[in-house]
């Protein structure tokens, strides 16, 4: 796709490139004020997981579009360790890391659509979307 924005997370640095872009690209899209903030807040939380997690990986940002609707739509992916229990993982206070366990559900709950497909020793890619209301 065209419009895509492809951004390699390998470091502290990518995530707040991947944030900056993500919200860039939502305001093109139309979004404003908290949706913004929201939009720019799950793709910190989901770049962050593939630095911590897998070490490397992309978010790919794009315009997404159903019927009138227009929204963003945020994939995260990695060729990391993968996610045993994905379920388990979307559980408030579930961390394997020792941290407050926010980052995979605050995301989710953050976007209209949060999907996680994952493998163990093969990665993990998010896909979300945000539709502007």
């Amino acid at each position: 796709m065209a419009d895509e924005l492809r951004v390699p997370i390998n470091s502290d640095a990518d995530i707040v490139a991947a944030r900056q872009k993500g919200r860039a690209l939502a305001e093109q899209a139309g979004f404003s004020g908290s949706d913004l903030a929201l939009i720019a807040t799950a793709i910190s939380e989901l770049a962050r997981n593939i630095v911590e997690f897998a070490g490397q990986g992309e978010v790919i940002l794009s315009p997404c579009h159903q019927g009138d609707r227009r929204g963003i739509k945020i994939v995260a992916r990695d060729e990391g360790p993968g996610i045993a229990d994905v379920s388990l993982a979307l559980q408030d206070g579930y961390s394997t890391k020792g941290g407050l366990g926010l980052g995979l559900p605050g995301a989710k709950r953050l976007m209209d659509e949060f999907d996680i497909q994952s493998e163990v020793g093969k990665g993990t890619t998010v896909t979300a979307r945000k539709w502007k209301h």
